[in-house]
């Protein structure tokens, strides 16, 4: 399992906005500075987490993003969920489809589940506050 870069930055951006929680719209070419991103491969991410209503965007003066939601509301893992469509540790558990013929008599099959239980639980357990508070 490896997260990829859309969910990695997808995690900083967030974070960003957590540290930055003080209501004011975060102008996405100050992120862009600030986390060293493409600008053009963040606006697509910026793009997916404002249609999944988890930030605000405005445009014009005094415009840009900011989290919908207080930090400790955001759990790290919908956002990997949005941007990786899940964490699954082996090809045939991804987005939870059994895809493999043999998953009926796959002896390892029961050590994946409880990887991506643990995977899941760990992330389910990490909020954006969590990140803000090292920072701090």
């Amino acid at each position: 399992m490896v997260i990829s870069s859309k969910g990695e930055y997808a995690l900083r951006v967030m974070a960003d906005l957590a540290i930055n929680h003080d209501g004011r719209f975060i102008p996405l070419k100050e992120i862009v500075q600030k986390e060293e991103l493409s600008q053009k491969y963040l606006e697509s991410i910026m793009r997916m987490l404002s249609k999944a209503n988890l930030i605000e965007a405005a445009s014009g003066h005094g415009g840009g993003y900011r989290l919908k939601k207080a930090p400790e509301e955001y759990t790290l893992w919908e956002i990997l969920e949005l941007t990786e469509g899940g964490l699954a540790p082996v090809a045939c558990m991804k987005n939870s489809a059994m895809t493999c013929d043999r998953s009926g008599q796959c002896y390892t099959l029961p050590i994946w589940q409880g990887l991506a239980e643990l995977i899941q639980d760990y992330f389910q357990g990490k909020t954006l506050a969590d990140i803000a508070r090292n920072v701090e």
